[in-house]
């Protein structure tokens, strides 16, 4: 008789773990992944930025993951040259280039840290910010404009970073509009003087055809 019991509870107790296997048994699984990929997820993030918290985890807000915004006003960081990087942190903090945003953020920032991001950002892979709606005629205008004024002497092959200049491809068209406006007005001061001189010849349509050829310019890994 208590054999008999045992058999029918331990059958009871089988049965309900079925039907609770059946009932839970895709949700768990689908727990499961999830922890799956959040460690994935972690393990590439401690490994390509150290371990958190990382100091480029402050910078993903404007300038995107990975410096690749989806805004169009900001510059995008992916790609970009060490070098380049930490000259303009740089003139952020000491306020060389005006910014009250980047200014104080730039000013906090130890030269370690300065390194950090600047070596971080510039092993990311670049892309486009923000593809523009396309304008055949606009972009034909803006890519005379830079072929006119020698651009790839400093901003490199296709745009996308040279010795001298940063990464231009790809970057968003409002960001690039606004910053060709401010070394034309000399809001922004290029050390050697060349893109204040660039700028201050194009004008109000050579600025928003060039900015829009750069913005659909895929960038390539340097």
């Amino acid at each position: 008789m208590i054999r008999r019991a045992f058999f029918i509870a331990a059958a009871l107790i089988a049965s309900t773990l079925v039907a609770a296997a059946a009932i839970f048994g895709p949700e768990l699984l689908s727990g499961y992944r999830f922890m799956e990929a959040l460690d994935r997820h972690f393990a590439e993030y401690e490994s390509n930025g150290g371990p958190w918290p990382q100091t480029q985890d402050t910078c993903t807000f404007c300038h995107g993951a990975g410096g690749q915004p989806g805004n169009g006003q900001y510059a995008a960081l992916a790609g970009q040259s060490s070098a380049y990087i930490q000259t303009q942190l740089h003139a952020f903090a000491t306020g060389r280039r005006q910014s009250s945003q980047m200014g104080p953020l730039a000013a906090s920032l130890s030269e370690t840290q300065v390194l950090a991001l600047a070596e971080y950002f510039a092993r990311q892979p670049p892309g486009i910010t923000e593809a523009p709606e396309r304008s055949d005629a606009l972009a034909q205008r803006g890519k005379t404009a830079v072929s006119t004024h020698g651009c790839i002497a400093c901003h490199g092959n296709n745009l996308s970073g040279g010795p001298i200049g940063p990464r231009i491809a790809g970057q968003g068209e409002g960001y690039l509009r606004d910053q060709l406006e401010s070394f034309r007005q000399g809001q922004r001061k290029d050390p050697n003087q060349a893109m204040n001189a660039i700028a201050s010849q194009l004008s109000d349509d050579e600025i928003q055809a060039t900015a829009h050829y750069l913005a659909g310019l895929a960038p390539t890994v340097q």
